[in-house]
């Protein structure tokens, strides 16, 4: 079983940059992937970024390409969203997720269902 916890959210103009913790525990990190999903009100959770095991692979969502970065640290336990030029179609819940892939079938998913460990979510607010 494999505990996530996120920090880091919070209230944030347009334009500014805030980055997403999320510290693992009681599973072997590195060999999950990792993603980072979203969740605004009144819509389905949906996929912002993927990280595979080593970190060498990544994918992101196209509305996120070029301002959100992916990245994790296998000694820390801790996988990071750093998220810049922030816009107001950014405010959501943001949950971290740990996909176990225990038959080592790919690099990264975007899909919620491969996910099977997630976080309790932090709220990132951005103001217009």
């Amino acid at each position: 079983q494999v505990q996530l916890v996120e920090s880091g959210g919070g209230l944030v103009q347009a334009g500014g940059s805030l980055r997403l913790s999320c510290a693992a525990s009681g599973g072997t990190f590195s060999s999950h992937i990792m993603g980072w999903f979203r969740q605004a009100p009144g819509k389905e959770r949906e996929f912002v970024a993927a990280l595979s095991r080593s970190g060498g692979s990544t994918s992101y969502a196209d509305s996120v390409k070029g301002r959100f970065t992916i990245s994790r640290d296998n000694a820390k336990n801790t996988v990071y969203l750093q998220m810049n030029s922030l816009k107001h179609e950014d405010t959501a819940v943001y949950y971290c997720a740990a996909d176990p892939d225990i038959y080592i079938s790919r690099s990264y998913s975007s899909r919620v269902g491969d996910y099977d460990y997630w976080g309790q979510g932090t709220q990132v607010t951005v103001s217009s």
